[in-house]
């Protein structure tokens, strides 16, 4: 039996906004997160802009010791699924938690724990590495940090295919509560990789935009665009099986209606000519 698909909650740490709310409404009204990147020095940077989430407290989502214990990519992570599962409405209690399941993607985790770590082995040598160094840098920890913080014992991935993570997680959420392995699942993605590390990487690509204008920097159909900016923040969204949203009353925000996969084995970002 295949079961309809639908999303019953919708979380968001973006910058333009820290919930859903603020990003629909930043949306409506036009308004851009990109700036001059704040998070490091950028003198001698040839990318100046990015998309950084702002006003943000890792303490509002977990307690100070777990802030230096986890990569900001995982708490953008849980934040956002701890408001896409209260504007769900579902009892965490009243399910069977082995059908609850979590696809939550990142394209490549913890890079600003990655850069602290190699930098302080640099200095003082590898017995400086920080215990939690692996955990904290690996990105399929905002999927398996969720899965502890709502108890889910079902399906536990982590979907790292680059600028798609987060669409083929959804994806495959969507069949795996449609085949019926799952009633419910977490999913989407987080990033957060807006350091020297990160930047410094995509500008050796030269895949950034170099403007200097953040008005002019995201102008990705526009003749004079000279790149992408690097953006960061978390999108959640709980989705479910029609049935067991209907049974509790649910308020239904979307259905899902289908998804498709593929690659056509040519080149690691042009498309066959």
């Amino acid at each position: 039996m295949e079961h309809r698909v639908v999303i019953t909650g919708i979380g968001a740490i973006t910058p333009i906004g820290n919930n859903t709310a603020e990003f629909w409404d930043s949306l409506k009204n036009g308004r851009s997160g990109v700036d001059i990147i704040s998070k490091f020095d950028v003198t001698n940077c040839k990318v100046k802009c990015a998309a950084e989430v702002k006003g943000f407290d890792p303490s509002t989502v977990v307690d100070r010791k777990e802030v230096r214990r986890n990569d900001l990519f995982s708490i953008y992570a849980m934040g956002a699924a701890d408001e896409a599962v209260a504007m769900s409405g579902i009892d965490m209690d009243s399910i069977d938690k082995h059908r609850l399941g979590v696809i939550v993607s990142s394209g490549i985790g913890g890079i600003n724990t990655i850069q602290e770590q190699s930098a302080k082995m640099t200095l003082k040598g590898m017995s400086r590495i920080a215990p939690l160094f692996i955990p904290m840098a690996i990105s399929n920890m905002a999927a398996g940090n969720i899965a502890i913080r709502f108890g889910a014992r079902g399906t536990c991935l982590d979907v790292v295919t680059a600028c798609a993570s987060s669409t083929h997680s959804i994806g495959e959420a969507f069949r795996n509560i449609k085949h019926g392995y799952s009633d419910y699942i977490i999913a989407g993605g987080s990033e957060a990789s807006i350091c020297e590390l990160g930047i410094g990487g995509f500008a050796a690509l030269t895949a950034l935009s170099t403007s200097e204008d953040p008005k002019r920097a995201s102008i990705p159909f526009d003749k004079e665009r000279s790149g992408f900016v690097m953006g960061e923040g978390a999108g959640i969204v709980f989705m479910e099986s029609l049935e067991s949203a209907k049974a509790r009353g649910a308020e239904i925000l979307a259905e899902i209606v289908g998804y498709g996969s593929t690659c056509d084995a040519y080149h690691i970002t042009s498309p066959l000519p």
